[in-house]
């Protein structure tokens, strides 16, 4: 079984983090701010949510907004398309 799991979380300011491995469903992963269990499996590549995110409210990756949440997302979630609303590469959402 694992035990270090790698992922991606730039700042502060980013609400999310980036899986760069396989994780799954309540393993703890340590962050600056502390230590979070996740609430689903997150495949490589897959987002989960590193604070609370309220309905509406912006989703940053790496320092950038890519969308906004369609629902609240509490810490640990994982963050895809089914709770996010994504603007990048929409013509309305200029």
């Amino acid at each position: 079984m694992q035990s270090v799991y790698h992922f991606v979380h730039l700042s502060k300011s980013n609400n999310v983090a980036v899986a760069l491995d396989n994780i799954p469903k309540g393993e703890c992963i340590k962050l600056n701010r502390g230590t979070i269990a996740l609430k689903k499996d997150i495949e490589f590549g897959h987002k989960f949510a590193v604070q609370p995110i309220e309905k509406g409210e912006f989703i940053v990756k790496y320092g950038e907004v890519i969308g906004k949440a369609t629902s609240f997302i509490k810490i640990g979630e994982h963050v895809h398309l089914h709770n996010v609303e994504g603007n990048r590469g929409r013509g309305d959402n200029q």
